[in-house]
Order: structure tokens, then C-alpha cells, then sequence
């Protein structure tokens, strides 16, 4: 029998249609930019806010691809200094999975598959790459948006241990290919700390059964 206090998923009350932006003004332009906007929206109660003033870090989206080998059960990890972890007790260097931003006029896939290449020199095509999810990653106070992708391979072809990353981007990747009860243990002990790395974790412990191996 239905319950009656289940609700629609689809239950947001208000769209961009009840945001009233004023202005964008840009505060900081460099490798990133910050923007100042003043803007109102709507309250619940039905009148609207007072004009509101919040700084946005504009960063630009992300592409992040989880390598799985559904095969053999097998996690590509790769480890890399981030110094937004210094303010931590813990090691700066994370592990996580591959990541970018996306260059000029590229779909996210194309990123995927740059990306793929320039730090683990994986070779991903297209067809190998499966979409999980889009999320904000911060939307309190940043736009990025993040694209996450399974990223099917092989891990045989795999050197566990080697080193990669694009030189001119200061990029120096560690490679750690562990099975996915690895991946698990990793994360149920709190050595991995990284957003995209948690919530593509989580999504293929709750889906690995259903994937195609």
C-alpha cells in the first residue's frame, strides 16, 4: 500500500525563473575568477528576499573518470600532491580518481578521454565511458559542476606503480591499481578523502553487480 507522505521526486518548489540577478561584478580574474553577485529570489513564504550580496568562485566544470575493470573487479587510483589539503593533519597527497577541466569547446567526454590519457595513459574510447552522474560540488559558494563517468579498461595493461602526468602542468601521478574491496576498505578506514572519489565509490558499490563484465 502507498504511503501518502511519500512525495514526487521532482519536489522543488522554485526555479531560476524566481532568481532575480541584478548584477555580476568580477572581484579576481586569474587562473580562476571571482564574482560578486547581487541578486533576490523568492521565499516560501511568497514575497522575495532582501538583496543579497555573495562571492561565487568561478572554476569552471570537471570531468571525472573511475576506472574499472568489471573483468577482473579492479580500481585505478591515482595519487598526486593537492594543496588545498594542507590546512589538514592528514597527507596532502589524496587519492582519487582522474580528473580534469575542460579546454576550450570540448564535450565532457572528449575531456574523459584526454584526461585518461595524460594521467594514467590509459587509452579510453567513447564507447568505454558510461555517465553516473552531474552534481554542484560546493554551490554555496562555487559554479563548478562536476561530470562523473565510469571509465571501463583493462587492468592488465596497467603498470601499477608508474608515474605520469603532463610535466608542464606540474603534474606528478602515482598509479595504484587495487581491487574493488581494496577501494572499499580505503574508504570505510577514512584514507580517501576526496569528494569525487567518495561519491564514485559509493555509486559502483551500490551497481557493480549490474554492470557488464
Amino acid at each position: 500500500m502507498e504511503s501518502h507522505n511519500n512525495k514526487p521526486l521532482s519536489m522543488l518548489k522554485f526555479n531560476n525563473e524566481q532568481v532575480a540577478v541584478h548584477s555580476v561584478v568580477n572581484r579576481y580574474q586569474g587562473f580562476f575568477k571571482m564574482n560578486e553577485y547581487s541578486l533576490q529570489h523568492k521565499l516560501f513564504s511568497g514575497k522575495y528576499s532582501e538583496i543579497i550580496t555573495r562571492e561565487i568562485f568561478e572554476r569552471g566544470d570537471a570531468v571525472v573518470v573511475m576506472p574499472y575493470d568489471a573483468k577482473l573487479d579492479k580500481v585505478l587510483l591515482i595519487e598526486q600532491f593537492r594543496p588545498g589539503a594542507l590546512r589538514g593533519d592528514d597527507s596532502p597527497w589524496l587519492l582519487e580518481f582522474i580528473a580534469g577541466m575542460f579546454d576550450e569547446n570540448e564535450s565532457p567526454t572528449e575531456v574523459a578521454i584526454r584526461e585518461a590519457k595524460e594521467e594514467a595513459d590509459l587509452i579510453l574510447c567513447k564507447s568505454d565511458l558510461q555517465p553516473i552522474m552531474q552534481y554542484l560540488s560546493s554551490p554555496g559558494g562555487m559554479s563548478e559542476c562536476i561530470h562523473l563517468y565510469l571509465g571501463y579498461f583493462d587492468s592488465t595493461k596497467v603498470n601499477d606503480g608508474a608515474i605520469h602526468g603532463l610535466p608542464e602542468e606540474n603534474e606528478d601521478i602515482l598509479l595504484h591499481l587495487v581491487s574493488r574491496h581494496q577501494a572499499m576498505e580505503l574508504l570505510a578506514q577514512g584514507k580517501i578523502t576526496n569528494a569525487a572519489t567518495i561519491i564514485g565509490l559509493q555509486w559502483l558499490a551500490m551497481n557493480y553487480q549490474s554492470l557488464p563484465s
